[in-house]
Order: structure tokens, then C-alpha cells, then sequence
């Protein structure tokens, strides 16, 4: 008889029999295929508080009741943040679950509605360009259009587009057109404004002024915030598998010794929401409108302290509105050592000053 938990016995059944794979290969899409993601999620006041109170998000209105009514909602609504790592988390075993850098997410947009616990969130993606790497022959690059709806009602709740390098099945010749860094011109680095200017508040009006004396000199409205958030087990491996995050890279430590990072990392939804965490701490945030043009830059892993530093590019009155004004802001998150981690465009309505 085979005496199947023999350990060398058992180690020749494991080369001999077929492994069943998860996730798709490069190959497996195609432009203008849509995707529907199973199963869905439940958006839970547990999950919601769990995700902000991990990446320091505490704006009040997503906490009492009493500050949520004061902005208009019926009673606190789940985090923008939380809902954007939920619709991507769904979409990861079909998706990137294969593995790949994720290059980046622009175009993330939500409605006016607030959305609110107990919504039942369903996801679709369809894919929007396929491309060869021309540096890396053994990925492909894919973007999807994704967008989460209420499951009852079909209204989309979030959406973006990202793009992935994606593993091929077989390696294809390229050219190597993109393998080199471009070389520099010469000069002796970048030039930076002789003067950082923070605002004096968290409010509109503060963010106003600020711009407004940048104008008369040459002058950036920029600055870092003080707290850091180290990165653990919960951050790492607990919040992406709570939005059905699949990706090996957060919580298979056998795979990942043999990666560059050397262990598992950061979801990257838990390294911006984390920055943003940082940046709305020093702010009067009223509603957050939209991101464009994130980056993830390199990873993050157990051990890690995420920071972050703002810039501010733009403030606008809003005619609609009295209670807040439009500022569009660069946010940037670094680790312990100063390297840029991820990068994007954020634009909020921020709190005006009580008249």
C-alpha cells in the first residue's frame, strides 16, 4: 500500500501531478472582452471602520452619526478609500492574480451619492488595450475599464482604469526599445522652487492663500506630514484578503522568497489610502471627487514605514456650493529611506471657513 504522507513519496507525487492555476495569463485577454467578477462583496460597516481605522482615515463623517448628518448623509457612508480596494479586490483572481507590476490607475471617479453599508457591490471590467512589453519579453502589458455597481439598483458606485504588466504564457522576441533609461541632458538636476509654502489651515481659504502668495514668487505650495504608519501583518496580508484580494504577493510568504522584495508586500490601495490617511489629517476634507495618474513606484513590505507629502496645484471656488471649494492636490507617499513609493492626483472638496 502507498503510504501517501511518506515524505519522499509524497514529494515525487507532488512533481508528477498537474497543479490547477489560478488567474489569467496575458494571452487570455483580448481588447474589448468584459469580465464579470464572482463572487461580489457586501460592503460592511466591519470591513469599512477596519480599513480606515488601519490607514488612519478618521474624518469623523465616516464615524458618528452626529458629524454624518452634519454633511448630508443619512448616517456615516462607507470610506471612498475602502470602496475603490473593495472593486479592485474583486477583480484580482481574474485579473492580476498571475502576478505583474501594477503600472498605474487613472481616472478614478465616484457619484455624488454617499454609498452606505450593506450595499451589495458587483464588479465588471472590460478590457481596454493589450501590448507587448518591449523591455520584459516575458509579460505583456493589459488595461481594463472596471467599474463597481450596486448589485440592486446598477448604478456605478466606483470606477477607474488601470494597467498591469501581466505574465505570458511563452515569451515573445521584442526589440528592447524600452530596456534602457533615457540618458540625461546634461544638467546638473532638477530645479526646485526657491520657496515651499504651506498652507496655515486645513480649510479652502487656507489652500488660497497659499497659492496666491506662491504666485508672487517663485514658490510651490508643498509639504510633508508627520505621521507614519509602520506596515504589519494586518496592513500586509489581513486587508487585501478582506477585499478578496487574491494577489499571492500579499500573503504567500513561500512564493515570495524568491521575489526582489524577498516576502510578501503592501496591497497598493493600503499604501495610498495610508498617505491619503496622513494628507487628510492636516485638512478640512469635505467629499472627495476623484484620483488621476497613480503610480506605484516601488514596493512596500513588513517593516516599512509609509509617509507622506503633498502638493498643492490648484484651488477653485465652487458656485454650488457654500460649505466647501474644489483643490486638486499631489500626493506623493515615501518610505523610511525617502524613495517614492506612489504618486497621483487627487481632487476634494475641502471645508470652507464658517462665516
Amino acid at each position: 500500500m502507498t503510504e501517501w504522507t511518506d515524505p519522499d513519496t509524497f514529494a515525487q507525487a507532488l512533481e508528477q501531478v498537474e497543479t490547477k492555476e489560478k488567474g489569467n495569463c496575458f494571452e487570455d485577454f483580448e481588447d474589448g472582452d468584459v469580465i464579470e467578477h464572482d463572487p461580489g462583496l457586501t460592503l460592511t460597516q466591519f470591513g469599512n471602520e477596519s480599513w480606515m481605522s488601519q490607514t488612519l482615515n478618521h474624518d469623523p463623517a465616516y464615524w458618528r452619526h452626529d458629524a454624518a448628518a452634519e454633511r448630508g448623509f443619512d448616517e456615516p457612508p462607507v470610506h471612498p478609500d475602502y470602496l475603490t480596494a473593495a472593486t479592485l479586490g474583486i477583480t484580482v483572481e481574474d485579473l492580476s492574480e498571475k502576478g505583474g507590476y501594477f503600472l498605474g490607475r487613472t481616472d478614478v471617479r465616484f457619484p455624488t451619492a454617499p454609498v452606505y453599508t450593506g450595499t451589495e457591490l458587483h464588479v465588471e471590467s472590460e478590457v481596454v488595450n493589450c501590448a507587448t512589453s518591449s523591455s520584459r519579453p516575458e509579460y505583456g502589458i493589459v488595461s481594463w475599464r472596471t467599474r463597481g455597481k450596486d448589485a440592486e439598483t446598477g448604478d456605478v458606485l466606483c470606477s477607474y482604469e488601470r494597467t498591469n504588466m501581466i505574465p505570458r504564457r511563452e515569451p515573445v522576441a521584442t526589440d528592447g526599445s524600452g530596456a534602457a533609461a533615457a540618458e540625461g541632458d546634461g544638467d546638473d538636476g532638477p530645479e526646485l522652487p526657491d520657496e515651499f509654502i504651506a498652507p496655515e489651515g486645513g480649510y479652502y481659504e487656507d489652500f488660497v492663500d497659499a497659492l496666491e502668495e506662491a504666485e508672487d514668487e517663485n514658490a510651490a505650495v508643498a509639504y510633508r506630514h508627520e505621521r507614519g504608519r509602520t506596515q504589519d501583518d494586518v496592513t500586509v496580508a489581513s486587508l487585501p484578503l478582506s477585499t478578496l484580494n487574491t494577489a499571492k504577493q500579499h500573503h504567500n510568504v513561500d512564493v515570495m522568497a524568491d521575489s526582489p522584495s524577498g516576502s510578501i508586500v503592501t496591497y497598493g490601495d493600503v499604501t495610498r489610502s495610508t498617505a491619503l490617511g496622513h494628507a487628510r489629517s492636516d485638512e478640512e476634507t469635505w467629499r472627495e471627487v476623484g484620483f488621476d495618474d497613480e503610480s506605484f513606484h516601488t514596493f512596500v513590505a513588513v517593516g516599512d514605514t509609509v509617509y507622506a507629502f503633498t502638493r498643492v496645484l490648484e484651488a477653485k471656488a465652487d458656485a454650488s456650493s457654500e460649505e466647501a471649494g474644489t483643490v486638486t492636490f499631489e500626493h506623493i507617499a515615501f518610505n523610511q529611506d525617502d524613495e517614492p513609493v506612489y504618486s497621483g492626483t487627487r481632487t476634494a472638496e475641502i471645508r470652507k471657513r464658517s462665516n
